[in-house]
């Protein structure tokens, strides 16, 4: 039987992303969303939605660009931190140790250690409460190559150790359990009878 709760955001998990801002180096930071999420294939748009109290909140409105970096299993306590430290009070990339980088295209940078960084300009801030959505249009995308097989081209992000966030906590992503349409896809004339001699 199901308990009925107060109404509230329990779409779990979520990608923990670090967003990268600012127009200089002497304005850059970092800071942590779970917020966030794809909402057009063309032409290719996300969202993240943020406090307007946050730091960042005022250098994006500003400057209209920011950067959403996936992040790993070797950055989850670095995307912790960014998470609950303000970038008025310390400047997140030094004490971290995580490495800005240019972005191709947006004048925000990049995080070097992110296996993707997701250049974005935004079309629309919406006011929604608590939080605002930067409605954004995916401009450029960096993938680093040590996740990018050389034989096919395909970007393998099973390797990178990705993490998602749940309820309050912190996770690496693990067993693959399909790929899309497996579902629905019938099965070749002899794989049976190939398994069942293999077995």
């Amino acid at each position: 039987m199901k308990q009925s709760w107060k109404a509230g955001t329990m779409i779990y998990p979520l990608p923990a992303v670090l967003v990268s801002c600012g127009d200089t180096p002497e304005e850059y930071n970092i800071f942590t969303v779970a917020w966030t999420g794809t909402v057009c294939t063309s032409p290719p748009m996300c969202y993240i939605s943020v406090r307007p109290e946050r730091h960042s909140y005022d250098i994006i409105k500003r400057t209209g660009e920011f950067v959403i970096n996936l992040t790993t299993a070797d950055m989850a306590r670095a995307v912790d931190w960014c998470g609950v430290r303000s970038g008025r009070d310390y400047d997140k990339f030094a004490e971290t140790g995580l490495t800005p980088v240019a972005s191709a295209v947006v004048k925000a940078p990049a995080v070097g250690e992110s296996p993707v960084s997701i250049e974005c300009r935004v079309r629309e801030t919406v006011r929604l409460g608590s939080h605002d959505m930067f409605l954004a249009e995916v401009v450029n995308v960096l993938a680093d190559d040590r996740y990018i097989d050389p034989a096919s081209g395909r970007l393998d992000l099973e390797r990178a150790g990705m993490t998602a966030y749940c309820h309050g906590e912190y996770f690496r992503l693990g067993e693959a359990l399909g790929h899309f349409g497996w579902s629905v896809r019938k099965p070749r004339k002899g794989s049976r009878a190939k398994r069942n001699r293999r077995e």
